[in-house]
């Protein structure tokens, strides 16, 4: 069976005109919240250290990092645009776990600034690159993400690879190859989350993507078996490759329309124990002092991926259901405060983390959660939250995506230049340059 070049054609053959308006516009609010979750993350110590790692030896200043004065070569800011983006955890996330926006804009952004690309085929080469990664996903999970693979890594940079070939005219030879660089490429591992190798993952994935185009198009040669043979990325990587995902007719529906944005700067699997804590904060005015303890019932991967019950820094308390719930009672928010080092070592947050405790309870789905606070004086209050804020059952609004841009780009962009940047991204389809999108994500 033929994956890998069936792949590539469809990519090929995919036109804009065949995309429907909702999928138009769910790009633009995929890329005005990364956008914010860029910015709000470029002075993060995560990038001002790999920034300090490239610079020396990035090429012509190129391309624009969001948030940042500086320049580099389109590979590089492919790297420090989606380490950025995905520093904060606030970034979109597809039903599969995948962060399907961190690989694929970064590497788009970069090229259409450089290069000079419309809107509308920037938009089209964005669905078609996270229809790709999303795709080959499906085909390796579960037991792929569960054996400790970081899938936003490993499958973003075959979306990224193949959302670069569109805007560079790969034709379906090319196209398979540029599938098959990136996915020697593919790595990311999960034992490096909670810590600055995360964000990473998808950085390298939109930069080697970006680079497996470039290959391509120059006739570097993969092999054109690299998803389905045996020895390829889906017997590699997966003990229960299934190519179904990957080869079911393309344009019937879309993978982008299953992705879901973040109200809070943390892995969507702690949602329901946030917004739990936050409704009946919100209902019973309470504060810490009035708490005895915290019962939390979560499903089985909430307590695999958010462990942690002692996070020593900012990037730790993202993966501590624990700190979550307890930062959420005291500061009502779950915002990337509530997620830095200092909210992590606040004694109060700290004292009140030590109270929590959380047990697996198999019939909940890894976005539910039964929050229990017994108070002091005896009172034991309830609350199940079955569809937390930001999944697709309780979806974010555009207005909330733009009340979240404003909040993660405050104090980095002027008000002038926070709301000329939302209408860019809502008329994205209509821009003769895309790349105005990064030049007008840089301070100042």
């Amino acid at each position: 069976m033929a994956v890998t070049k069936t792949l590539a054609q469809y990519v090929v053959d995919s036109r804009y005109e065949d995309l429907p308006k909702d999928v138009r516009h769910e790009a633009s609010r995929a890329l005005l919240n990364l956008c914010g979750c860029s910015i709000g993350g470029a002075s993060h110590a995560t990038v001002e250290n790999a920034l300090g790692a490239v610079r020396p030896f990035a090429g012509p200043g190129q391309a624009s990092i969001l948030g940042r004065r500086e320049k580099l070569d389109i590979l590089n800011a492919a790297l420090l645009n989606g380490i950025s983006s995905h520093v904060l955890d606030f970034d979109d996330t597809h039903v599969e776990a995948i962060h399907p926006s961190a690989p694929v804009w970064p590497a788009l952004l970069a090229l259409a600034e450089w290069k000079g690309v419309s809107g509308a085929d920037v938009i089209h080469a964005f669905v078609i690159g996270v229809e790709v990664e999303c795709r080959v996903g499906l085909a390796v999970v579960p037991d792929h993400y569960d054996v400790g693979w970081h899938i936003t890594g490993t499958v973003g940079v075959l979306g990224a690879a193949a959302a670069a070939g569109k805007i560079l005219g790969l034709d379906q030879q090319r196209m398979a190859w540029a599938l098959g660089i990136a996915a020697t490429q593919a790595s990311g591992l999960r034992e490096m989350f909670g810590s600055m190798c995360k964000c990473l993952h998808p950085g390298r994935a939109a930069q080697n993507g970006l680079h497996a185009a470039f290959l391509a198009a120059c006739g570097f040669t993969s092999s054109e078996q690299a998803i389905e043979a045996p020895r390829g990325f889906g017997h590699v990587l997966s003990t229960r490759f299934d190519p179904a995902p990957i080869m079911a007719p393309w344009g019937k529906s879309f993978e982008l329309m299953r992705n879901m944005y973040k109200p809070f700067a943390c892995g969507l699997v702690v949602h329901g124990a946030i917004d739990g804590c936050m409704q009946l904060r919100s209902e019973y005015g309470l504060t810490p002092d009035m708490v005895d303890r915290i019962d939390l019932k979560v499903g089985k991967i909430v307590l695999e991926l958010t462990g942690k019950t002692e996070p020593r820094t900012g990037l730790e308390g993202k993966f501590s259901v624990y700190h979550a719930a307890a930062a959420a009672l005291c500061q009502g928010a779950g915002g990337e405060a509530q997620f830095s080092d200092e909210c992590v070592n606040d004694p109060v947050v700290a004292g009140l983390r030590r109270r929590v405790h959380a047990t697996v309870d198999e019939s909940l789905s890894w976005a539910q959660a039964h929050v229990m606070i017994t108070l002091k004086d005896g009172r034991k209050l309830e609350r199940m939250v079955k569809d937390p804020v930001g999944s697709l059952e309780h979806p974010m609004s555009d207005r909330d995506l733009e009340a979240k841009f404003v909040d993660l780009t405050g104090g980095i962009l002027g008000k002038a230049q926070q709301n000329n940047l939302i209408k860019l991204c809502w008329d994205l389809e209509n821009l003769a340059d895309a790349g105005v999108i990064a030049r007008t994500g840089v301070p100042g």
